[in-house]
């Protein structure tokens, strides 16, 4: 069942079309670098109408905490000790007042900063976040629907080779260096193994489904969700 912006309860699944139904999910997306997974977001969260956050995540952290931003770009998905693990725990340090203690090191108050921003954003309302853990930050959120996408590597390859200024026979190395990357900094910082299919809603191959076909599956798999009956 839907209720749409103007109040009308629909349990059709034929009415769960653009700008007619509000969803409630907020949808986290993890990818394979190459694979489209910004586009899908983005397209994700344009057609239903929702806000989106890929690198705009970082410059909402930046200015919420008074870090440079730069520092955020740096520590993008990249590990440096198992801290976002104690933050899901709640057992990250804060001063008497309630914020963040002062002595925290510098990639500490950058790894909480964007774990808030992340809470803040899926307390917002309904929503599409593309990586940084924000599946495992939101795990215990009732209203998560999580999707990864992947692709072969002949398609992550071309896709890279046109938005990246790099030599072509380095990109495959340049691929699989920043996946490595990704894979670390979520399997160190969680208790799971990043891109394995028991943790997602639905694994999309975009090398298969094209972009547009994978959001589509990924919008009629919220459909389908949303209007699941209880029980």
């Amino acid at each position: 069942m839907f209720v749409t912006r103007n109040k009308l309860i629909i349990s059709d699944n034929d009415l769960f079309e653009k700008g007619v139904v509000y969803m409630r999910s907020i949808i986290t997306i993890s990818r394979e670098f190459g694979s489209g997974g910004r586009e899908i977001g983005k397209k994700l969260a344009d057609r239903f109408g929702v806000p989106f956050y890929d690198k705009e995540l970082l410059e909402i952290a930046s200015k919420e905490s008074g870090i440079a931003r730069e520092l955020f770009v740096k520590n993008d998905e990249s590990y440096t000790n198992s801290f976002l693990y104690s933050l899901v725990m709640g057992n990250y340090p804060v001063s008497p007042d309630g914020r963040l203690n002062p002595e925290l090191p510098l990639n500490h108050k950058i790894f909480l900063a964007q774990f808030e921003t992340i809470k803040k954003l899926a307390e917002k309302g309904p929503c599409v976040i593309v990586g940084r853990c924000a599946d495992y930050v939101l795990k215990d959120e009732p209203n998560v629907v999580n999707f990864f996408v992947s692709g072969n590597m002949f398609e992550k390859k071309r896709r890279i080779l046109e938005r990246y200024d790099i030599e072509k026979n380095k990109v495959e190395d340049f691929i699989k260096k920043t996946d490595k990357r990704r894979a670390s900094y979520y399997n160190y910082y969680t208790d799971m193994k990043w891109g394995e299919a028991r943790h997602f809603d639905l694994c999309v191959n975009s090398s298969r489904s094209g972009i547009e076909g994978a959001v589509d599956l990924m919008y009629d798999y919220v459909g389908i969700k949303e209007n699941k009956p209880a029980g």
